[in-house]
């Protein structure tokens, strides 16, 4: 999954980081309401983490702006006010769900792949396609019934043509969920990381879209 985080405190937001790296996933960190803004216009992500008192504004403001340019981007908001009133007014105006500081950062791992779990429709953390299964938790690919052993950098990005099954994702996109937005790549960089899936999964597994992108394709049987 590739995460937008906006929060201004940055020692919570460097906890929240690394540990979501850990895990496998990827997390895109800004410490204002016109960089998320930015960034959501040009690149693709699964959630938002959202804190609501930011340097140039409100959070829930922001949100509700994001809700009536039609962006369904799941956001979970992550903030210190914890009255009901406050959950109830974050809810209304959009967020899927909401955390209250102080809160265990295992916790907000666990909220984040059930709210990409319901987004899309799944009643599991398991994703199946073809021959392929997927444990969203676990970082686990199964072919066949076979483990398939997987790079960091080929899992976030398995994860992310799973997460979109029929989107075709640009390369720019495909980047910055490895590298965040980042000039300094070598050109060939993600196209490494896909020859690399698809000698482990099927050379049909990632399509090219000539002049696009790349999207999903069939994973059908174990590669030789």
């Amino acid at each position: 999954m590739f995460i937008l985080l906006v929060e201004d405190d940055e020692v919570i937001a460097d906890a929240i980081c690394t540990y979501l790296a850990h895990q496998g996933l990827a997390v895109e960190h800004v410490m204002s309401l016109e960089a998320a803004t930015t960034y959501i216009e040009s690149s693709h992500f699964d959630l938002c983490i959202l804190d609501l008192n930011l340097p140039d504004g409100n959070g829930i403001d922001w949100l509700c702006s994001l809700r009536s340019k039609r962006f369904s981007l799941p956001v979970l908001i992550l903030t210190a006010s914890d009255t009901i009133d406050d959950k109830i007014t974050g809810l209304k105006k959009g967020a899927d769900d909401y955390l209250v500081k102080p809160f265990d950062l295992r916790e907000l791992q666990a909220r984040l792949l059930s709210l990409k779990r319901r987004s899309s429709d799944r009643l599991s953390n398991t994703i199946h396609h073809g021959m392929l299964q997927y444990d969203l938790e676990q970082h686990k690919a199964l072919l066949n019934g076979v483990l398939i052993s997987l790079s960091r950098n080929e899992d976030l990005l398995l994860q992310t043509f799973l997460n979109n099954p029929q989107r075709v994702l640009t390369q720019n996109q495909l980047k910055n969920v490895l590298y965040g937005v980042c000039d300094d790549v070598a050109s060939n960089a993600l196209n490494v990381h896909i020859f690399n899936l698809r000698k482990k999964l099927g050379t049909q597994a990632i399509e090219t879209i000539r002049g696009l992108g790349f999207r999903l394709g069939k994973i059908e049987t174990k590669p030789s």
